[in-house]
């Protein structure tokens, strides 16, 4: 039997910019999300100054936080590795 997998749950920006996505490359990132739901520590890699974690899909990224306690992804953000971290961090 594996691990419990986490839940996950999308902002309404995050479901935005999946709509605005191309299907391949929105089918990738929801691929990979579910994969990474399995053990979130094994494929987020945090965020230098804040409590966002960041998750690598070919050029585009997804920004979210980790909620340990309630086992939750909750995604805030999805975008092209370009664009993603101005509006936020940098």
């Amino acid at each position: 039997m594996s691990k419990i997998s986490w839940k996950i749950e999308l902002s309404e920006e995050a479901f935005r910019d999946l709509s605005n996505l191309d299907l391949t490359i929105s089918k990738r990132v929801i691929d990979k999300l579910e994969k990474s739901a399995k053990d979130p520590k094994h494929f987020f890699k945090r965020l230098k100054g804040c409590d966002d974690y960041k998750l690598k899909v070919g050029d585009y990224r997804i920004l979210a936080l980790l909620l340990h306690e309630k086992k939750i992804i909750f995604v805030e953000k999805v975008g092209h590795r370009r664009n993603i971290y101005k509006e936020k961090h940098i």
